[in-house]
């Protein structure tokens, strides 16, 4: 059955999804803050290696990729980050379907020691003029192992935040996982950031570009703690219960072909959310250095200090979701991208410091409405059954296509047509896909989620708690 049936009063009229069913289930506080925190730390240690990744793409060329022709260093570098994720729809149909199997918390803890392994490696990897071209081969390499970690990574921690929240507060607690990409996010630029101030540039290329990547080992034996720690959700534990015996394995077939709708409108608004998310956080810092060769440590400071604007933001927009719903505020920041993209990069294109902020702090706002909005939308479209690996699959093949791509297609756009107002026609692509879907997609604040209980705030029961990922 399809997850975006139509509520009463929806314009659509598609088949219907599971209905709420049983009796309410009371959330614990503590177990909820637990989950969150968890699900953030390690959404937070993803982007901080994209971040770091994209920050400092220019000494990576110079490192794995040597030319005479910076845009072609440029190009390689951002090739292989979107080498990542041609792997992460892999990732997503490995990690989804056996997140719905054997439960989200184990799973999300695989996920959690894949990336900090490749991460790490990284870091340890020899330059291209001590092996050659193993270098970046053995980069790509890495790159793959992050990408198909990845794959399992943000569905998982977006069903689980969305899983273990009230019905209420969902889009509230659901949009601290995007708290935690800006927390990544602004580590990365930061460490970069402050590498590229305190050390000369052949201390940069010899060793200092390693230190973020290395960061990563102690980072996520954190996560992994944390991760361990968590029970299973309340609906996997609802799903698990109907069962006498290990759940059935359900086909990928049953994941694509029952719930193709739902996955149409997913693909649709990660669209959006990625394209305007890449452009922003990881494309423009090498936007300002190479195209409009802005100073590099004044254009990371601007794009340091936009992410602590969208963190400030971001708890707000999370519970502004919760009161006017997922819809107006998605559609909110699909119309501010399709009429300000121009005048914000207009502005950026000025070059002053003071333009440059106001056109890319007026993007991170637009950038807030999906961010706030996203990991609790996404989850609600697909019932309990199939919500990770569904999930996954969409997410993961939209973000493939689409926004793991960016920074490389707008580079080589740029290239090819000489048109530097190429982030902002993209941009506005971007935000008249995600408007129609946002046309299509059936509101869920406040709603239960597909095929389980309301959930509801109250106190964790007295006596042990069933979870089906012990042993």
């Amino acid at each position: 059955m399809s997850a975006v049936a139509a509520a009463p009063g929806s314009r659509t009229n598609p088949a219907p999804v599971p209905r709420a069913t049983g009796a309410p289930t009371a959330t614990d506080p503590a177990l909820v803050r637990r989950a969150v925190r968890a699900a953030a730390l390690g959404n937070a240690m993803e982007w901080f290696d994209f971040g770091v990744y994209s920050y400092i793409a220019v000494t990576l060329g110079k490192v794995f990729f040597p030319s005479g022709n910076p845009t072609a260093q440029l190009l390689s570098t951002f090739g292989a980050f979107a080498a990542a994720f041609l792997v992460r729809p892999l990732g997503g149909m490995v990690f989804g379907p056996l997140g719905d199997r054997v439960g989200r918390q184990k799973v999300l803890a695989v996920t959690m020691i894949m990336m900090a392994a490749g991460t790490f490696a990284i870091g340890l990897i020899p330059s291209y003029a001590t092996i050659g071209v193993w270098a970046p081969v053995l980069l790509l390499a890495a790159r793959l192992v992050q990408g198909f970690s990845t794959g399992g990574e943000y569905a998982g921690a977006s069903t689980f935040i969305a899983e273990y929240a009230p019905d209420r507060r969902r889009g509230f607690l659901g949009s601290w996982l995007e708290f935690g990409t800006l927390a990544g996010y602004i580590g990365g630029a930061g460490l970069v950031t402050l590498m590229t101030a305190l050390l000369s540039d052949g201390d940069l290329m010899s060793w200092g570009w390693r230190i973020p990547f290395l960061v990563a080992g102690p980072m996520g034996i954190v996560g992994l703690y944390l991760r361990m720690r968590l029970e299973e959700t309340p609906a996997f534990a609802a799903e698990v219960a109907k069962a006498e015996t290990e759940r059935p394995k359900v086909p990928l077939r049953e994941m694509v072909t029952g719930q193709w709708r739902a996955l149409l409108l997913c693909v649709g608004l990660v669209l959006v959310f990625n394209v305007t998310d890449y452009m922003l956080l990881s494309y423009m810092p090498s936007y300002l250095t190479s195209e409009l060769k802005y100073d590099e440590t004044h254009g990371l400071l601007v794009v340091l200090g936009v992410m602590v604007l969208m963190m400030v933001v971001q708890p707000f927009a999370g519970a502004l979701t919760d009161r006017v719903g997922r819809r107006p505020v998605i559609a909110a920041g699909c119309a501010g991208f399709l009429l300000l993209s121009v005048p914000a990069l207009l502005l950026i294109r000025e070059g002053s410091l003071l333009a440059v902020a106001l056109g890319m702090g007026a993007l991170g706002l637009l950038l807030v409405c999906f961010t706030a909005s996203m990991p609790s939308a996404l989850p609600a479209l697909f019932p309990t059954r199939v919500r990770y690996g569904s999930l996954s699959i969409g997410f993961n093949v939209s973000v493939s296509l689409f926004g793991g791509t960016t920074p490389l297609v707008v580079t080589a756009l740029i290239g090819a047509t000489g048109d530097m107002m190429m982030p902002a026609y993209y941009m506005m692509a971007a935000a008249v896909v995600g408007g129609v879907a946002v046309w299509f997609m059936t509101e869920s604040a406040g709603r239960p989620l597909p095929g389980s209980a309301p959930a509801v705030e109250g106190q964790r029961p007295r006596g042990p708690v069933h979870s089906p990922a012990a042993p």
